[in-house]
C-alpha cells in the first residue's frame, strides 16, 4: 500500500488554515478516498508527485486548464522572457496588443476581447453587459454542472447560502427547442448562458442554430461559456466546431496552460459600451488589477503557438480513444461493462460508477478511485493531454485490470463494505459538510 502520511498531516493543517482545505471545491479532500489525499508537489508532462514521493499518471491535469503537459517548456521559457521585464504596470503594454490580436484570430464573429483571471470574472461580466444591453435582468442557463461563483449561478445550486435573491435565473435542458421557447417567451431573458457542447452530450442536428434563432427571435443574447470546449475542441472552440457564433463567449482554463488567464469576448457593437467610444449609459465590464499581468499573457501566446505548430487536440483525442477503448473492454472481460464505463468526447473523458442496481453511486466511484490511486493513477476523470503517451496509457490500462476485479467482487457481494478503507466521496457542490465533515483538529 502507498504511503500518504505527509500528505494527510499537510491535508490536515489546511483544513485549520483555509475553509475546505484547498481554494477550489473540486479540489477538496472530500473529492477524494479519505486518508489518500495526494499533495503535490511538482509536475512533468503528464505526470505529478507528491509529498510523499508517490509518483502519478495525472488525469483532469489542473481542472482541464493544461493541455499541453505540466511545465510545457515553451510555455515556460515565454514566461520566463516576460516576467524578466516587470509584470505589472499603471499603462497597458504591447503585450496586451499580441494577445488581443492572437485571441480574435482564433475566435469567429468575435470582434473585441477583455482580459481577467477567472471564468467567473468573464461569465459574469457577459451577464451583467446582457442585462445593460437588453434591460432586463433574467438569465436562462442551460442546465449543466457549472457557470459561476457569482450569485446568478451559484443561487441555483443547493450550496446558495449567503444569497438574497434566486429569481431571476431560470433553467431549460440542453438538445430541447420547445423548452428554451417556454422560457425566453414566458420571461423577459437578458441572455441565453450555455455550453454549446459537453464532454457527454452533442448538440443534436439544428440545435444550435435553433438556439441562435430564438434569441433572435426574443431579442436575447446568446453567450457561450468556452471554458472546457475551448482549446479542448478546437482552438476557437465548439463555436468554430459547431459554426454558430454567439453574441458574447467567456474563455479560461486552458488558454494559459495552467497560468491564470481567461476573457470575455464578443460583438463590437455590445463590447464597446464597457468602453469609451459609446453614447449609452457605460457598463463596468472588466475592470482587473491582474487582467493584463505579462506572465499569463505570454503564456497564452505560447499556447496559441503551440496549437499552430503541433496540433495538442489530435494527441490528446488519440490518448482518450485509446484509454476509453482498453478500459471498457476490461469491464466487459469482468462482465461489468453496464457498471464501470468510460465515456465522452476523446479529449474529454470521465467514468462511470453504477452499484448493483445499476445506479450512479458515490461509494462505487470511491472505490475505483482507491484502487486507481493505489496504482499510480491520480484523476476525478480520465481528462488527457497532449503530454499523456502510449506508455501512459498503457500503465493506467493495466491499473484498471486488478481496480476492475475489486470492482467486480463488490459489486457481486452487493456492496463496498470491506473493500473501502473510508467514507465515500461527496459532491463537490452540496448543502451541509455531512457526509464528509471533518471535526476540528481530525485528518480529512
Amino acid at each position: 500500500m502507498r504511503e500518504f502520511r505527509r500528505s494527510n498531516a499537510i491535508q490536515a493543517r489546511l483544513h485549520e488554515l483555509v475553509p475546505g482545505g484547498a481554494h477550489t471545491y473540486a479540489r477538496g479532500s472530500d473529492q477524494y478516498p479519505e486518508q489518500m489525499t495526494p499533495i503535490l508537489v511538482r509536475g512533468s508532462g503528464s505526470h505529478v508527485w507528491d509529498c510523499d514521493g508517490n509518483e502519478y499518471v495525472e488525469y483532469g491535469m489542473g481542472l482541464r486548464s493544461v493541455t499541453l503537459g505540466h511545465g510545457y517548456a515553451p510555455v515556460v521559457e515565454a514566461v520566463t522572457r516576460a516576467i524578466a521585464d516587470g509584470v505589472n504596470f499603471s499603462r497597458p503594454t504591447e503585450l496586451e496588443l499580441a494577445a488581443a490580436e492572437d485571441f480574435l484570430s482564433l475566435v469567429p464573429g468575435a470582434d473585441m476581447v477583455k482580459f481577467a483571471k477567472n471564468g467567473s470574472d468573464a461569465t459574469t461580466a457577459a451577464v451583467r453587459l446582457a442585462r445593460a444591453v437588453t434591460g432586463r435582468d433574467t438569465v436562462a442557463i442551460c442546465a449543466q454542472p457549472f457557470f459561476s461563483v457569482d450569485d446568478w449561478f451559484i443561487g441555483t445550486t443547493a450550496m446558495n447560502a449567503g444569497i438574497p435573491d434566486r429569481a431571476c435565473t431560470v433553467t431549460f435542458p440542453y438538445n430541447d427547442l420547445e423548452a428554451l421557447a417556454a422560457v425566453l417567451d414566458s420571461r423577459d431573458v437578458a441572455c441565453v448562458v450555455m455550453e454549446a457542447a459537453t464532454a457527454l452530450a452533442e448538440p443534436d442536428p439544428g440545435y444550435l442554430p435553433g438556439v441562435r434563432a430564438l434569441c433572435d427571435r426574443f431579442g436575447a443574447l446568446l453567450v457561450f461559456d468556452e471554458m472546457i470546449t475551448g482549446f479542448r475542441w478546437s482552438a476557437g472552440g465548439a463555436q468554430r466546431v459547431y459554426g454558430v457564433t454567439p453574441d458574447l463567449s467567456c474563455w479560461g482554463k486552458a488558454m494559459g496552460n495552467g497560468f491564470p488567464i481567461s476573457a470575455l469576448a464578443g460583438r463590437r457593437e455590445f463590447m464597446e459600451l464597457g468602453g469609451l467610444r459609446t453614447d449609452r449609459d457605460r457598463v463596468f465590464l472588466l475592470s482587473t488589477t491582474h487582467g493584463p499581468e505579462t506572465g499569463s499573457l505570454a503564456a497564452f501566446r505560447a499556447v496559441v503557438r503551440a496549437y499552430a505548430q503541433t496540433d495538442p487536440i489530435a494527441r490528446m483525442e488519440h490518448a482518450g480513444r485509446r484509454l476509453a477503448e482498453g478500459v471498457n473492454k476490461i469491464a466487459a472481460e469482468f462482465g461489468i461493462g453496464d457498471h464501470l464505463q468510460v465515456i465522452g468526447r476523446p479529449s474529454c473523458l470521465i467514468f462511470v460508477t453504477r452499484d448493483p442496481d445499476g445506479l450512479p453511486s458515490q461509494p462505487y466511484r470511491t472505490l475505483f478511485l482507491q484502487e486507481l490511486l493505489e496504482r499510480g493513477v491520480l484523476g476525478q476523470s480520465f481528462v488527457t493531454s497532449a503530454a499523456h503517451t502510449d506508455a501512459d496509457i498503457d500503465h493506467t490500462i493495466e491499473a484498471c485490470r486488478p481496480a476492475a476485479e475489486i470492482y467486480c467482487r463488490a459489486l457481486r457481494s452487493g456492496t463496498v463494505e470491506g473493500l473501502l478503507r473510508g467514507r465515500p466521496v461527496a459532491p463537490a457542490l452540496r448543502r451541509h459538510a455531512a457526509p464528509r465533515a471533518i471535526e476540528p483538529g481530525a485528518q480529512s
